[in-house]
């Protein structure tokens, strides 16, 4: 059994730094290679024990679930003409996991978003995984340690990385304190962007969230923070104070952040230079290319 069967997706954001392009395709759709980030997203939550997808759309996004959906007639028309190859491909996303959307009607911050899945939920759903679909975290294991955390220590557990104290400030910040083990932390307060000088830690929030049922209630609970929205480190932070158990799982890996294109193409050549198809022979000209700049 796993830690946790349900994971949320927040995808109700307008794109506005993808734009034009967003006023027809969903940010989450556009391709990392030949893969849409929020299948790599939901392949990641799939693959740490995650049964249901919940996906917070707003008003329009139609088409972020809808990729989630089998195409019969597409796949009968591949099928006859023997293209296995790309029938596996579109046969990939629906096979993952089970698909339901929510409505985020109105912006009001990430931790309205996540409060719009509950109703989503069932009885048998006692924590819930949040992954935000801009950041992708290689390699894609830190949901899986953080369930394991979840099984031993109880409450909620967050992902983290270690940053550079110099760009800190562009963070959600972690106050902690030591485990035992180095790559666990107890967290005992959180911080958004402070001045470097003033970091509690090195460990700053990433996109991956294993949070106890108990942080509906919280979000209930709390008030409009920073930017007048309704902030889920505040609902964090807000359990913390009442005892409820949280720690970070400290991923050693790399990220990449597909919410603005400079870090979109970043992902996409790291990734394509890993494809068989592809990474020869970008390989080559970006050598190339490089050598002529």
């Amino acid at each position: 059994m796993s830690a946790f069967q349900t994971a949320i997706v927040p995808a109700a954001g307008l794109g506005t730094r993808f734009l034009p392009t967003t006023k027809a395709v969903p940010k989450e759709l556009l391709p990392v290679v030949d893969t849409p980030g929020i299948e790599l997203v939901a392949t990641e939550a799939a693959e740490a024990g995650a049964t249901k997808l919940v996906i917070v759309t707003s008003p329009g996004k139609d088409a972020v679930a809808e990729y989630f959906r089998p195409q019969p007639e597409l796949e009968a028309t591949l099928e006859e003409r023997g293209k296995t190859d790309l029938l596996a491909k579109v046969r990939r996303a629906p096979n993952l996991l089970t698909v339901e959307t929510a409505v985020q009607d109105k912006a009001l911050g990430l931790g309205h978003a996540v409060g719009c899945a509950e109703g989503n939920l069932t009885g048998a759903d006692e924590a819930v995984a949040v992954l935000l679909p801009d950041d992708l975290v290689l390699p894609t294991g830190a949901l899986k340690k953080m369930a394991a955390v979840r099984e031993k220590l109880g409450g909620s557990v967050l992902c983290a990385f270690d940053i550079p104290k110099e760009q800190i400030s562009a963070y959600g910040v972690f106050d902690v304190r030591d485990t035992g083990d180095d790559d666990v932390k107890q967290v005992v307060g959180m911080v958004e962007k402070p001045k470097p000088e003033d970091a509690p830690s090195t460990f700053a929030a990433a996109g991956r969230y294993l949070l106890d049922r108990a942080i509906f209630d919280a979000l209930k609970r709390i008030t409009p923070g920073a930017g007048g929205e309704l902030q889920l480190t505040d609902a964090i932070a807000l359990l913390i104070n009442e005892g409820h158990p949280v720690h970070v799982v400290v991923h050693r890996g790399g990220r990449h952040d597909l919410g603005n294109p400079g870090g979109f193409l970043k992902a996409a050549v790291d990734f394509a230079l890993e494809h068989p198809d592809y990474g020869p022979e970008l390989g080559e000209w970006l050598r190339a290319r490089l050598a002529n700049s």
